[in-house]
C-alpha cells in the first residue's frame, strides 16, 4: 500500500531557545584591535552601566523578575583578517573582565556569509521582499538584479532614447512611509566581481540581528549552533567555529530582542540595517513560534521586526 502526503505537512520549524535580550557589547574594526588591550578595556568601561541598565529593565518587565540576558561580541573578520584567535580572544576576555563584563557569546563576522555549510547572506537575500513605491514608473531594476535595496523612490535621471521628448524634470527623492518629510535611504547590498560576490557591512549586520533574533532557518533547521570554547584557541579564524559559547552558564544566544552598544561610526550602517530588516520576510511559522512563546511568558513582543532591535551609540 503506498501512502502519499503533503511536504508541507511533513515540514519540521526547529524552535530556537531563546533569551529575553541579546546584547551586543563590542563591534570593533582592525585599528581598535591595533591600540591593543586599552582600547578593549575602554569599551567595556562604556558598555557595562548600559548593560547594567539592560539587566535592570527587564527584570521588571518579566515576572519574577528571572530576565534572561546574553552579552555577544562580533569579531570583524570579513574584510581583513589580523592576528589569530588564539592572540584575540583571550585579549577580549581578560579586557572585559577588568571591566566586571562576562562575554556570553563570540561570533565571527565572516560567518554571517557562511557558517557550517549554511550560505546565511544567501539566504537571507532570497528572503528580500523589496518595498515598491507609490506610483512606480517601472524604469528601475529590481533588488535581486542591482543589489541595491531602497526605501522609497530615487530622483529619476536623465535616459537616453527619449527622441522629441523635453529632459526630465527634477524631481525629489522620495521615502515610502515618510512622517511628514522623506529621509531617503538607497543601500548597496552586495557587489559581483572576477572572485564571485562581496556582501556589504549593512547586508552582514542585518543576517547577524536575524541569527540574534532567533529568526533565521535552513530548511527548517537551526543554521548555526553555538559551540562550547575549549582550553585554547585556534591560530587561524577559519578554524573558529561560527558562534562560540564562552561561558558554559550563559542563557541562549538567540533572544526575543537585541540591544547593540556602538560607536556613532555605526549610525549610518546600522539605520541601512534597518532599512533591510524592513524587507526581510521572515518565515510566518517561525514569527509563529516566537510569538506563541512570548504570549506565553507574558511578554508583549513589537508586532514589527524592526521594533524588535535596539541600540545605543557611544
Amino acid at each position: 500500500m503506498t501512502t502519499f502526503s503533503e511536504v508541507t505537512a511533513e515540514r519540521q520549524i526547529k524552535s530556537a531557545p531563546l533569551s529575553h535580550v541579546s546584547v551586543e557589547v563590542g563591534h570593533l574594526y582592525l585599528e581598535d584591535y591595533q591600540l591593543g588591550a586599552d582600547r578593549l578595556r575602554e569599551q567595556f568601561a562604556l558598555v557595562t552601566p548600559w548593560l547594567e541598565t539592560v539587566r535592570r529593565d527587564w527584570r521588571a518587565r518579566v515576572p519574577g523578575g528571572r530576565a534572561r540576558v546574553s552579552t555577544c561580541f562580533l569579531i570583524d573578520d570579513c574584510f581583513g583578517r589580523f592576528s589569530t584567535p588564539a592572540e584575540v580572544v583571550p585579549m577580549i576576555r581578560k579586557a572585559a573582565d577588568d571591566n566586571g563584563l562576562t562575554i556570553d557569546y563570540l561570533a565571527r563576522e565572516s560567518a554571517c556569509v557562511s557558517a557550517d555549510g549554511v550560505p546565511l547572506a544567501k539566504l537571507v537575500a532570497d528572503r528580500l521582499v523589496p518595498d515598491p513605491p507609490p506610483d512606480t514608473r517601472g524604469w528601475r531594476r529590481s533588488t535581486s538584479e542591482t543589489g541595491w535595496l531602497a526605501n522609497g523612490v530615487r530622483s529619476p535621471m536623465p535616459r537616453s532614447g527619449q527622441a522629441m521628448r523635453g529632459p526630465l524634470r527634477w524631481e525629489p527623492p522620495s521615502q515610502n512611509a515618510k512622517r511628514g518629510h522623506s529621509i531617503f535611504v538607497d543601500v548597496e547590498l552586495w557587489k559581483d566581481g572576477p572572485d564571485g560576490r562581496v556582501w556589504s557591512c549593512p547586508f552582514l549586520a542585518s543576517v547577524w540581528q536575524l541569527l540574534r533574533l532567533g529568526l533565521l532557518r535552513n530548511e527548517g533547521e537551526l543554521p548555526v549552533q553555538p559551540v562550547s570554547a575549549g582550553d585554547a584557541f585556534p591560530a587561524d579564524w577559519d578554524e573558529l567555529p561560527p558562534v562560540v559559547r564562552l561561558n558554559p552558564a550563559a542563557t541562549p544566544f538567540s533572544a526575543y530582542t537585541t540591544m547593540s552598544v556602538l560607536s556613532t561610526r555605526f549610525l549610518q550602517v546600522e539605520l541601512a540595517v534597518r532599512t533591510i530588516l524592513s524587507q526581510v520576510s521572515v518565515d510566518p511559522e517561525v514569527l509563529g513560534q516566537v510569538q506563541e512563546r512570548s504570549a506565553d511568558e507574558r511578554l508583549r513582543l513589537a508586532e514589527q521586526l524592526v521594533d524588535r532591535v535596539s541600540y545605543v551609540f557611544l
